[in-house]
């Protein structure tokens, strides 16, 4: 990690679960970090939990994934201020309680799809653009999911995914067309999926979402494998990384 010493990382959805957990990372790394969050006063908050040495080196970015002009203000902010960020990690991401067959769930629906896919790839573009621009070669990660990769039948885990798995299908698409792009732009700007299993954050809180317990990976898990892929040698990209808690049925 000693390339990324006093680099800016920018992590979405930071003012919680695995967000947080990434931020405390890459702060303990060396990194200085970028909470983009609609929450950013949560961050301000969590920062009085760091030791002294990290707290100027986080930032609390008010950002909400589903408005763009918040997403470029963002990090056009992190580039006037910080000179830009070279890591950037999409972990945003939201499951609602609801099916496909619900009525009047439009809302609830065009919500996931709005932060789970179009937050992520205008994060990117921007990210990129300014990445671009310093001639950096940086890295973005993309949080997936398994339910990216196949949907589980019979499982009898959760009462619903609705559009949840498919926008995490999408993740998996865009994260190899983003890397093709990439490629044939003669970047050296790495991207990576990281696909867990179940974590125990804020989205399991919902009962509705659970019919009975399984076995949970920590936010901390899912952290410690963000550090490993933006650890990498220059020659080596981690395309996708899965992950799951011992004994996960799906």
């Amino acid at each position: 990690m000693e390339r990324w010493r006093n680099r800016v990382a920018a992590v979405t959805g930071a003012s919680a679960g695995i967000g947080w957990a990434i931020a405390k990372v890459l702060l303990q790394s060396g990194m200085v970090v970028v909470g983009m969050a609609r929450r950013a006063e949560k961050i301000e908050e969590l920062k009085f939990t760091l030791p002294a040495e990290l707290r100027n080196k986080l930032h609390a970015c008010k950002c909400d994934v589903n408005n763009e002009k918040d997403i470029i203000a963002a990090l056009k902010w992190i580039d006037s201020t910080l000179g830009g960020a070279d890591v950037l990690v999409n972990n945003a991401g939201v499951l609602k309680s609801t099916h496909l067959t619900s009525p009047g769930n439009t809302e609830m629906i065009r919500n996931v799809v709005e932060t789970n896919i179009m937050g992520l790839i205008i994060c990117s573009r921007e990210a990129y653009r300014s990445m671009k621009k310093r001639n950096v070669a940086g890295h973005i990660v993309n949080m997936n999911s398994v339910v990216g990769h196949g949907v589980p039948v019979g499982v009898g885990t959760l009462n619903t995914y609705n559009v949840y798995p498919a926008t995490k299908h999408a993740v998996t698409a865009i994260t190899e067309t983003l890397r093709i792009e990439l490629m044939n732009d003669n970047s050296k700007v790495k991207v990576t999926s990281i696909s867990p299993g179940a974590v125990r954050t804020e989205i399991f809180n919902d009962p509705e979402l659970l019919k009975k317990p399984i076995p949970f990976l920590d936010p901390d898990d899912i952290a410690n494998s963000v550090l490993h892929v933006i650890s990498t040698p220059a020659h080596v990209e981690i395309k996708e990384l899965t992950i799951k808690p011992l004994g996960e049925r799906f």
